[in-house]
């Protein structure tokens, strides 16, 4: 679960509790210089520095044919469209920015 702008994990405190009790294997992850990673603002330049918790930290992590559901919300819409395709089954966009995808 990937939170909004200005927010943290801890933006899904609520849900995330009621997923696991019916059986869902959840992680609410902290994007960079947000919630509680330690990275300063400073040193976030680019939304692919934003994403690194999520994209090389949680992405990478997983098994070679393991895949994920991807929910994300507000700011976090830009962060799972630079999630690994082939890793995601399915992906929830809750009141999202999108990327353009025309050039």
């Amino acid at each position: 679960m990937v939170h909004g702008g200005c927010h943290g994990a801890w933006n899904w405190h609520k849900l995330k509790p009621m997923l696991e009790s019916t059986g869902h294997h959840v992680t609410a992850l902290d994007l960079a210089a947000s919630g509680i990673d330690v990275k300063a603002i400073q040193d976030v330049h680019s939304m692919s520095d934003y994403s690194q918790p999520l994209l090389m930290e949680l992405m990478a992590s997983l098994a070679p044919k393991e895949m994920v559901v991807l929910v994300g919300h507000s700011l976090g819409g830009l962060n799972l469209a630079l999630a690994f395709p082939e890793k995601i089954s399915v992906v929830v966009f809750i009141s999202v920015f999108l990327p353009d995808t025309i050039h």
